[in-house]
């Protein structure tokens, strides 16, 4: 359907929804389609609340219910009838948060981990250039300039470390770094 044919679906069928006093087919067109605007704003909007529930509803069956009643009946996977697979991967979740931050570098530093940590005076210096950066901030502030420091470990970086940490049997401290580790069932369609 083309844009000029839809709009012209719509605007008739706002038309037999409600009585239109405006005269004038330009301004009684603007109406209908600021009306228009505001039902579809309004449709998405319930559209994006229903899609939040399912993906919440989807969450718990594939994270927790699915998983646990794999391990109940003691399976790590599972065929249906039509040859589709049931099993269940491990799923790691790591974030820093505003709260954690500082604890979070500092046990990065002290664990010989201050790689993963990035650091942007102005420029963008490497993962393992922390000490130019301070050096070059601190130079700059002292003769005066307005400066600005970002600090941040890339999310996914995070979470790699943490698997491979965890995996390794490594004991890191889960609140700094807000670490779910969790079963998430995966189906594989024949």
């Amino acid at each position: 359907m083309s844009e000029d044919n839809y709009i012209d679906e719509v605007l008739e069928e706002i038309v037999k929804d409600q009585e239109i006093n405006v005269t004038d087919d330009g301004l009684q067109t603007i109406s209908v389609l600021a009306e228009a605007q505001l039902e579809l704003e309004e449709e998405i909007e319930e559209k994006q609340n229903e899609l939040k529930v399912l993906k919440e509803k989807h969450r718990r069956i594939s994270e927790e219910q699915l998983p646990e009643a794999l391990t109940e009946a003691g399976v790590s996977e599972f065929k249906l009838k039509d040859g589709t697979k049931v099993n269940t991967t491990t799923f790691y979740s790591a974030r820093i948060t505003p709260d954690t931050r500082e604890e979070a570098f500092n046990w990065l530093r002290s664990n010989n981990f201050a790689d993963l940590i990035k650091n942007t005076v102005s420029v963008s210096f490497e993962r393992d250039e922390d000490e130019t950066a301070r050096i070059l901030l601190n130079e700059l502030s002292g003769q005066g300039l307005n400066t600005a420091q970002k600090e941040w470990v890339e999310p996914m970086t995070l979470k790699a470390f943490v698997r491979e940490q965890v995996e390794k049997g490594v004991d890191l401290p889960y609140d700094t770094f807000n670490i779910y580790i969790g079963q998430r069932s995966k189906i594989i369609k024949r």
